[in-house]
């Protein structure tokens, strides 16, 4: 197939990695991709989250699919404008997609269709935000009602920073501002990402990632350091529940109120004391989580992705797993995730991906003038190891970091230990 990839990150360098390893031999495409992708797609420098800049290059190449990775373009309706030109298109319409672009609207399906969820209060001033603060308690949870990149939610003991945190979102968006106060769940948090395709439901592996910067979850909220897939800690049952009492609940609802969701529906879940809950939806594959569960994933990913594409999941046959467990870790750039320093050179990359089970995803990279690479983001490579166990797995990823420089970077040391070690 001829296939477009639109976005720039690791999450679209996991994809095209995935779609470039089949036998079928596809013509990739990724637009505006980055340099990791250009080494196996051609680049298109447009706008993922333009529309019409986005038509105008379906209209000139012709693919077989487009996927969608990251949100915004989503959110600003790239599937329905891809959708409207009779080509397949992997993601939800604008509409479907405020699961995740409205946090407020994700509540209200969550209530329709009888999801569990966290307690919460959808706030409009900075009164009702401390009225909603003081009748949960600490720990406290803020989130910004819209997209915010990773980093609009803040869970903290200090409710000076939730009250700071929830004005700052009020005043990003002016008369529109809303923020969502929410109780603490207590308990692991685990992401299953389900393929759906506005009728069926097809849930992939579940995985962990790391959210906080450092070691021991010390630190700031990121984007996320790093994850690990399989979960041998978590219940044998846990995909069944989820895709019973959650997935295809939300996507009957969805369904029923005119706004089918096809493309990736994730889950992200705490495992609490009082049983399964729903932390958030997104409305697409989650970064870094993507990495390590699409490294496992057997089935070629092409036809998955068709299948929800042409609403066809209900003709896939089974999806098929590797044994092997995945591990990715997140090297990041200075200051990451406060201040970012940019341009720092990287190299090493050519011997970690010669290691035995061993790939590196670019996410925050550039090219300049006279082809070396430098950072270019905050989270700047995802580093993947596959083995027998999840002690194999960090071992390959440890290694693959362990070549790679990029002066001022920092990663977490911990991404899968315990698990690992239990």
């Amino acid at each position: 197939m001829k296939i477009l990839v639109l976005g720039s990150g690791a999450r679209e360098h996991a994809i095209t990695h995935s779609l470039a390893a089949e036998p079928a031999g596809h013509e990739l495409h990724a637009a505006p991709g980055n340099p990791g992708i250009g080494q196996i797609a051609t680049l298109h420098a447009i706008k993922a989250d333009d529309p019409e800049a986005v038509t105008d290059l379906v209209a000139a190449l012709n693919p077989d699919l487009v996927v969608i990775g990251p949100e915004a373009p989503l959110v600003a309706g790239v599937a329905d404008a891809v959708e409207a030109a009779g080509v397949p298109v992997f993601g939800p319409s604008a509409q479907a997609a405020q699961l995740e672009g409205s946090k407020s609207f994700a509540k209200e399906i969550m209530a329709l269709a009888g999801v569990p969820t966290a307690l919460a209060h959808v706030c409009t001033t900075i009164d009702e935000v401390a009225a909603a603060l003081d009748a949960f308690g600490a720990p406290y949870v803020v989130k910004d009602d819209g997209l915010a990149a990773g980093k609009g939610v803040v869970v903290t003991n200090d409710r000076d920073a939730a009250l700071a945190h929830a004005q700052a979102a009020l005043d990003a968006r002016g008369d529109d501002g809303k923020v969502v106060i929410e109780e603490y769940l207590d308990g692991p948090e685990v992401s299953l990402f389900c393929i759906c395709d506005g009728t069926d439901v097809v849930p992939l592996a579940p995985a962990q990632d790391f959210k906080r910067a450092y070691d021991e979850d010390e630190g700031p909220n990121t984007g996320g350091m790093g994850a690990y897939s399989p979960l041998p800690w978590a219940p044998a049952d846990l995909t069944d529940e989820v895709l019973e009492r959650i997935a295809k609940p939300t996507v009957r609802a969805m369904a029923d109120r005119g706004t089918p969701f096809s493309g990736v529906l994730y889950v992200g879940l705490a495992l609490t004391s009082r049983g399964v809950r729903v932390v958030e939806f997104n409305a697409r594959f989650g970064d870094p989580e993507t990495q390590v569960v699409l490294a496992r994933l057997r089935t070629p990913l092409s036809s998955l992705l068709l299948a929800s594409a042409t609403r066809s999941l209900s003709e896939l046959p089974p999806l098929q797993w590797r044994d092997e467990a995945a591990v990715t870790v997140v090297v990041a750039a200075h200051g990451y995730p406060a201040d970012v320093r940019s341009g720092d050179p990287i190299t090493g990359l050519a011997a970690a991906g010669e290691l035995p089970g061993v790939h590196v995803l670019h996410a925050g990279t550039k090219l300049t003038a006279d082809g070396s690479l430098v950072s270019s983001g905050g989270r700047v490579l995802s580093v993947v190891g596959v083995g027998a166990d999840l002690g194999a797995a960090r071992a390959a990823a440890y290694r693959g970091v362990d070549e790679i420089s990029l002066p001022g970077s920092h990663h977490r040391s911990d991404i899968a230990l315990r698990a690992a070690q239990a």
